[in-house]
């Protein structure tokens, strides 16, 4: 009776018919990532470049990348390690994000504590905000810059390559 349920009810045998396999997912219905962003300018505004450790809710780094920027102010770096993230956490499959940045500004401003009034970082403010109407849950934290070193370090390996 491959297949087939077999249930005993006071004493009564039953025969239900055959059980259907339900297929595996094929993607995860909740994933949570935890994102360390990072950038930095040399002499802001000077050479910038940004920098990205993604992990799992285990540690284990999923990703770890950055992206020279060219002559930029620091906080432009800032905020494009963010948006980089946020792209790669969607590309993975995240549902839900921790994003972990030592910038105070970027922090605050994307939980909607401070002003965005810099006419240069508006745009940037607007694509990090739609990024993340893309996820179902999404903590913004500060961390001090000893917090960040793996993503610091992301940074300054693209920097001191360019010198």
């Amino acid at each position: 009776m491959n297949g087939m349920a077999i249930v005993n009810c006071n004493s009564q045998l039953l025969i239900l018919g055959r059980l259907r396999k339900h297929p595996k997912p094929s993607k995860l219905l909740y994933m949570k990532l935890f994102l360390h962003t990072d950038g930095g300018s040399r002499n802001n505004p000077g050479p910038s470049a940004s920098g990205i450790v993604i992990k799992d809710d285990t540690g284990k780094i999923l990703a770890a990348f950055g992206e020279y920027l060219g002559i930029q102010t620091n906080n432009f770096a800032e905020y494009s390690a963010v948006i980089s993230a946020l792209t790669k956490a969607k590309e993975l499959g995240a549902t839900e994000i921790v994003l972990i940045a030592d910038s105070k500004l970027v922090v605050e401003q994307l939980n909607r504590r401070w002003k965005v009034k810099h006419p240069n970082i508006q745009p940037l403010f607007l694509k990090c905000w739609n990024l993340m109407q893309q996820f179902k849950k999404v903590t913004i934290k500060h961390t001090l810059r000893a917090g960040n070193k793996e993503a610091d370090a992301e940074v300054n390996k693209i920097l001191d390559a360019r010198r």
